[in-house]
């Protein structure tokens, strides 16, 4: 259950960390760099239930078991490309190509990280959510790195839906089927995707060159990369407006806000499609793309809390009403 690619915070986060440092091979294999982002997405899922807030315990059980099915996700997902990443000068180091884990070894702990899994959110929160995590897990491995990913350049378009489950988990955790307000979070978490994974391509398009993998950069330039990344940050900030809408209260304080983080996409996307071959400028974008996400997250549970309420748009039809009279 995963919204970036197994690189993807790895890159971010290598030139602030010396080679001699290592996690141990067991949980390297697991990724756990990217589970905090799909924890705030399922944590924003259940902010935008009518339930909100939830009991502690089933908050906790929710992102336990979602960690647990992305870890688990991570682990396969390294089984499946083992002989890819011993082929690749940046990835070759990782524990199963190098010989420090043994596939048996990471077979046996995907096992038991998606059991886990399962027996907490069905134990802990509810079957619905328990299933809509494995379908991350499944969407994840099956469709995106076993299908899409080595056939298409628009692989992370629809395999990006893995990424987007986190938030219907949460709606799931937070008392029932999803609502139309955890399908727009699902759907904006599917129009960032691309744009976030496009600008990581753009990085390391040499290495997927050098393997054969059909990343846009590879198979249509720079040029044509940076123009699509502009169309899905645009894409992006307009459906984030809906989010005004999508929250039962505080949608006004979460509209002003993400004003601000809708700027700073559009600045550095532009910034890139002037300049498709800096990579400074890519990397800017990738990074700033992972926090626009947290910070859209972040805005959204702030709009749910009492204080947020005296911006809702109830709240404020009594004046608008004074207005017009």
């Amino acid at each position: 259950m995963v919204s970036v690619n197994p690189e993807a915070l790895a890159a971010v986060s290598r030139p602030a960390v010396p080679r001699s440092v290592r996690l141990p091979a067991w949980l390297e294999v697991a990724k756990p760099r990217l589970i905090p982002l799909l924890l705030a997405t399922t944590l924003a899922g259940m902010a935008l239930s009518v339930g909100w807030p939830l009991d502690p315990l089933r908050i906790t059980c929710t992102l336990v078991g979602g960690a647990l099915a992305s870890a688990a996700a991570g682990v396969l997902n390294c089984l499946w490309e083992q002989e890819l990443d011993g082929r690749m000068q940046r990835t070759s180091r990782r524990a199963l190509p190098s010989g420090r884990l043994a596939q048996r070894q990471a077979f046996l702990l995907a096992i038991l990280l998606t059991s886990a899994s399962v027996a907490v959110l069905v134990l802990g929160v509810n079957p619905l959510a328990a299933a809509l995590a494995l379908l991350g897990l499944c969407s994840y491995v099956l469709l995106y790195t076993a299908l899409l990913k080595p056939r298409t350049p628009r692989n992370i378009v629809v395999g990006g839906v893995a990424g987007a489950i986190p938030p219907l988990v949460g709606a799931a955790a937070a008392g029932g089927l999803p609502t139309w307000s955890s399908w727009w979070l699902f759907s904006l978490v599917m129009l960032w995707t691309p744009a976030h994974f496009w600008a990581l391509a753009l990085l390391l398009k040499d290495d997927y060159r050098s393997v054969g993998i059909p990343m846009l950069p590879v198979v249509k330039g720079e040029a044509v990369t940076a123009l699509a990344i502009g169309r899905y940050a645009w894409a992006t900030v307009l459906a984030s407006g809906i989010g005004v809408l999508a929250l039962p209260s505080g949608g006004l304080l979460y509209g002003l806000l993400v004003v601000p983080f809708n700027a700073r996409l559009l600045q550095l996307s532009g910034a890139l499609s002037r300049d498709p071959n800096d990579p400074q400028r890519a990397r800017n974008l990738f990074r700033w793309s992972i926090l626009y996400l947290f910070g859209i997250c972040l805005l959204l549970v702030m709009a749910r809390s009492p204080q947020a309420e005296a911006f809702s748009l109830v709240a404020f039809t009594p004046l608008l009403g004074l207005g017009l009279s």
